[in-house]
């Protein structure tokens, strides 16, 4: 009887530890989910009436593989706007979601044994898109004590020979830092010098508080920044599977779309049609739910001190790095779980830099999050035996 291959590029790809956590949370009925990046803001109608109206016109078959031609202008729009660059619309691809368009540029850029450098901590997923398509994911080290944000002279010492293209994320996931600009212009200065491509994934673009997003696009000179946006985090829209990517040479379009075309034809095209409208609509919801998570971040903030624990304060995206006081980061959140019924992610799955820490997502909502934060300090405090923790450092 046949078997899948032993020598399959797919093999090496690691478990997240975020699904892990998440499936074992769907099991109990009571579990508080502050695990998974979910937000939890309703589609204004018009968004909904949009859909409604092109599944009555019957705009619910197969499209180009690069997506409609209408949000691809929208998009490019969109991303010119929110990064300061020149975005035509022939450079943008919708994708099925922007982990799809992170995935199909990994296979598209790189080669098997080509290393692709992401920050760590680290979103899971890229190095499972890289290990996918046979290529080394390698990483760049953001401490803590610099607010998350990576070090010009650290980033530069991981790359080797075999170093084709490096992630920049900001805001980033999974902490919330904001590089400022200064950064963004030296890490796209970098990736210049050492002729590499940067693939900036923006999921969070319009998610800060306070501190505002800078592109690595707006320092773009020669076409090596590649732009990923998401439907996803910014208007609530996780199952309709809509992502963009605004790739600047005609090259890499051709070749994304190829690859769309073998793996899911096409992206949806009433999640197109949703997207569209919620680009095109009023902004005035997603300003809303950006208020509440800012709000909700003073709000975990406040408690987390009051209760003597150790924290990042983000200024983007909605989660919160929480020192949980052990390197066991996966046993204390099963244990969270299984104790006090709530899921937080464990740090082991972002890397090193995330080490003695759990992910708590803001995006559920403020009473939730309040109350599991709650269960967590307890957690810490019965775990920790000695009361409680040093002051929060903010």
């Amino acid at each position: 009887m046949p078997i899948a291959s032993s020598s399959s590029p797919s093999r090496a790809i690691p478990r997240s530890g975020i699904r892990t956590l998440m499936d074992l949370a769907l099991r109990d009925p009571a579990a508080v989910h502050l695990e998974i990046g979910e937000p939890d803001a309703v589609l204004p109608h018009h968004v909904v009436d949009a859909v409604a109206r092109a599944a009555s016109r019957g705009e619910t078959g197969y499209c180009s593989s690069i997506g409609l031609a209408e949000l691809r202008a929208a998009g490019a729009e969109r991303i010119a706007k929110r990064s300061g660059a020149r975005v035509d619309a022939d450079a943008v691809v919708v994708t099925h979601g922007a982990m799809h368009g992170l995935a199909m540029v990994m296979s598209a850029i790189l080669g098997p044994g080509d290393e692709i450098l992401l920050p760590d901590p680290t979103f899971p997923n890229w190095a499972m898109s890289a290990h996918a398509c046979g290529a080394v994911p390698t990483t760049y080290l953001a401490r803590a004590s610099d607010g998350f944000v990576p070090r010009i002279a650290d980033v530069e010492a991981a790359i080797t020979p075999h170093t084709r293209a490096i992630v920049v994320c900001s805001p980033n996931n999974p902490t919330g830092a904001v590089y400022p600009a200064a950064t963004v212009e030296a890490l796209v200065e970098l990736a210049r010098r050492h002729d590499l491509w940067l693939l900036s994934d923006e999921c969070y673009e319009a998610i800060t508080f306070g501190t505002p997003h800078v592109s690595p696009a707006a320092y773009d000179t020669d076409g090596r920044v590649l732009v990923f946006h998401s439907m996803s985090k910014t208007y609530a829209m996780t199952g309709w599977r809509v992502g963009l990517v605004a790739l600047p040479r005609p090259e890499l379009v051709d070749l994304v779309g190829q690859i769309a075309e073998a793996t899911v034809s096409c992206p949806s095209t009433v999640g197109q049609h949703a997207a569209l409208a919620a680009l095109e609509g009023s902004q005035e919801w997603v300003h809303d739910a950006v208020e509440s998570y800012w709000d909700r971040r003073d709000a975990a903030a406040e408690l987390l001190t009051s209760r003597g624990l150790r924290f990042s304060e983000p200024d983007g995206a909605f989660y919160l790095m929480v020192d949980v006081g052990t390197t066991e980061t996966e046993a204390f959140a099963r244990r969270l779980l299984a104790r006090r019924h709530v899921a937080v992610a464990p740090g082991s799955t972002f890397g090193v830099g995330a080490d003695g820490m759990v992910r708590v997502s803001l995006a559920a909502s403020r009473s939730a999050l309040l109350d599991g934060l709650t269960h967590l300090a307890d957690e810490v405090r019965t775990a920790s035996g000695s009361g409680l923790r040093a002051a929060a450092a903010r």
